[in-house]
């Protein structure tokens, strides 16, 4: 069992996106670290930045919604 705490997650379909903001910067490793803990449990991750959400909001919402519809085809 994992204790881990993620910006969003869908159980049904195991997928957890996590948002990276300033606060990441120092965690890189340990980011790293518990996303192959959870991928061993079949959890996708998707990782996008602060950034990338406020200005590229599109393509952000492009990729999570082209992950979900791959998730739910398998």
């Amino acid at each position: 069992m994992l204790n881990h705490i993620t910006d969003f997650y869908c159980h049904e379909i195991g997928l957890s996106i996590e948002v990276d903001g300033d606060s990441h910067d120092h965690s890189i490793e340990y980011d790293a670290k518990r996303q192959d803990e959870s991928e061993v449990y079949g959890v996708t991750f998707l990782r996008f930045s602060n950034e990338e959400i406020k200005k590229n909001m599109f393509n952000v919402l492009f990729v999570i919604d082209e992950t979900v519809k791959g998730l739910l085809n398998n």
